[in-house]
Parts: C-alpha cells; structure tokens; sequence
C-alpha cells in the first residue's frame, strides 16, 4: 500500500481525500493544512462545483502537520499529493522531492513553462516519480475513448473537436489572475489541451481566435495543425457571462473507421446529457454501457493508477509530466498569441 501525505486542503484536497477512502493501493496517512480547525478533522467550509460538500474527518489514524515542510520530514510517507493553489505547486513538488518523495500535483502542473522545467528536471535528477493529476481520461465517456484509441480498434485517430465552457466561476477569486490560478486556458482547457496531446501527439502550429480579460484569455476557438495533415482538430473552451449554463463539456472524435460522440451540460434547473455513441463506417450506432459512477469514482481511479506508477517506477502515460508540461506550454502559447492580436 503506497503511503500519501496530502498538503492543500481546499476543494481538491477534499475531492483525493474521499477517493483515497476507496482506494486499494494507496493510503492517506496525513495531511498538512496552516488551519487549526481542519488539523482537528473539521472541513465543513469547504465547498465546490461539484461532489458532496465538506465534512467532519476522523483525524486519529493520520499524521497531522501544520506545514508541509514538517510532513516531508517523516520517512513513513511515499508519496506527497500536492492541491494547494497553482502557483504553489512547483515549489512544494521541488522541496517533496528534494525530501525523498514522489510527488502527485493537481493541475495544472505549473502556471509557467520554467516551472513545468524545473519539476521535469528535478525529477529526472533525483530519480523521483512526478506525476500529475488530470482527471480527464478517467472520466466516464473520456476514459472509454481512450482505451478505445490506444487499443486501436477502430484506426488511429484522424480529428475531432473538444469543448469545454463554463459560467464565471465567482467563487475563485483569483480566477483571472495569472500568477495565482492562470485563468481559463491555464486552469480549465488544460485539461482537453492535455487529452489532444495523449490522443494525436504534439501540434506542430495552431490558429486561435478569442477574448481576453486583461492578462489572460476569456474564451478561445483554436485550430490545430500536425505534421499529419490530414490530422484535424479544434477546440473550444473559456468562460461564458450566462451562469444559467454553469459548465459544459463535449467531443467528437474522428477515427480512421469511427466516430465517437459525447455531450454534457449543466444548467441551473437541469443537467442534459448526449451519452456516449460510436458510429463506424458501416453505419449502425453503438451505445456502450459505461460501468457505473459518480464524481469521485475518476479520482479513485487516477490515484491507483498514481500507486501503481509509484511501485513499478513507471510513470502511467496519462498522468506524465511531460505530458503535463506539454498542456501548460500549448495553453500558454495560444495565450500569447491572442494577447498579442
């Protein structure tokens, strides 16, 4: 069993302490937090977008520290799983790993490349397994479409197009921020701009249109171009001024002989779903039965996949600090060139 020690307790760290109550291969141990009442188990004032709000804790069976540089020093933690606020993470996975520990960071990695770099190299240099959380390929539809590419069934994958809007999201302040939480591109298209590069590998270019709010992108279509050319994808993601349609997200992704199509969305008196369909070339529509699950069932999953890297020593593709890395970069570049039209 892999022993986590787990620093930020906000929203996220709530979310990975419920999935690691499900988890067989990885174990909380402790936790660190600054606040006094959440060292006692109290985390009733955290609250979310989504999953059951926060909770008493028993707090008798884990380690309890007030920072994480006291947690790091214990030799009976394996794994430090960072969800501290983004501007935090590279300097806490850095001093993790500088204290012997795999790291497991939430995304985004890092809100700039030389960070990404930094927590790359360090790793690299210390022998430590850095792994990142993007929940993504977990999920339901998304974590079927995966295993449909990568078992190659249908052809590679030629296209596709990935959306991801949501309503302003008030309840982070430091939203739009760039060095706090990075905005919209950073914090929220990471995640499809992560699931392209795991599906078609790295664009070579792109051609993006948008809106910015100061330092950051609002609300993006770009284009995508491969070396492949007849690779096409686009996508759209960014924030909406409609909090009646408070999150959406969908794909349709072309293989060389199927389609695969999925639509979500929230609203304030509803949820509607388009559930997952496969159209192969020969015509007929497949629905396929996903298992069962809820909000946390994805975080249980990419923490068992976290533990089975941890104890093999090989990274699982779909939490890869390159590919992380590479997330944050493309975010980033199509950020610059919006900011500079």
């Amino acid at each position: 069993m892999v022993r986590v020690g787990l620093i930020g307790i906000g929203f996220m760290g709530w979310i990975h302490y419920l999935a690691y109550r499900r988890s067989t291969k990885a174990q909380l141990v402790a936790f660190a937090s600054k606040d006094a009442n959440k060292r006692q188990g109290d985390w009733r004032g955290i609250q979310g977008n989504f999953g059951p709000p926060g909770d008493f804790i028993p707090v008798d069976q884990m380690r309890v520290y007030d920072s994480l540089e006291a947690m790091v020093q214990s030799p009976d933690i394996d794994v430090i799983d960072i969800c501290l606020p983004p501007h935090m993470h590279a300097s806490a996975a850095i001093l993790a790993m500088e204290h012997g520990k795999d790291v497991f960071i939430e995304k985004p990695l890092a809100l700039t490349l030389e960070e990404c770099r930094a927590v790359q190299s360090k790793a690299d240099s210390l022998g430590r397994i850095a792994l990142v959380a993007h929940v993504l390929p977990y999920m339901g539809p998304f974590a079927y479409a995966t295993e449909v590419v990568q078992s190659g069934r249908y052809g590679r994958p030629i296209g596709g197009y990935f959306k991801r809007v949501i309503s302003d999201p008030t309840w982070l302040p430091d939203f739009y921020e760039p060095n706090k939480v990075g905005g919209p591109l950073v914090d929220l298209h990471v995640h499809d701009l992560h699931w392209i590069q795991l599906l078609f590998g790295n664009p070579k270019s792109f051609q993006a249109v948008g809106r910015n709010r100061g330092a950051v992108t609002k609300y993006a279509h770009v284009l995508y171009h491969f070396d492949d050319p007849s690779i096409a994808v686009a996508s759209s993601s960014g924030v909406i001024d409609g909090p009646g349609r408070p999150f959406t997200h969908a794909f349709e992704l072309h293989l060389e002989r199927a389609t695969l199509h999925f639509d979500f969305a929230a609203f304030s008196d509803s949820a509607e779903t388009m559930p997952l369909k496969i159209v192969p070339t020969e015509g007929e529509v497949l629905r396929p039965e996903l298992p069962p699950a809820d909000d946390i069932e994805s975080f249980r999953a990419e923490i068992d996949d976290m533990a089975d890297s941890v104890v093999s020593r090989q990274s699982a593709s779909r939490l890869d600090v390159r590919h992380a890395a590479g997330a944050v970069d493309l975010a980033l570049q199509i950020q610059q060139q919006l900011q500079k039209r």
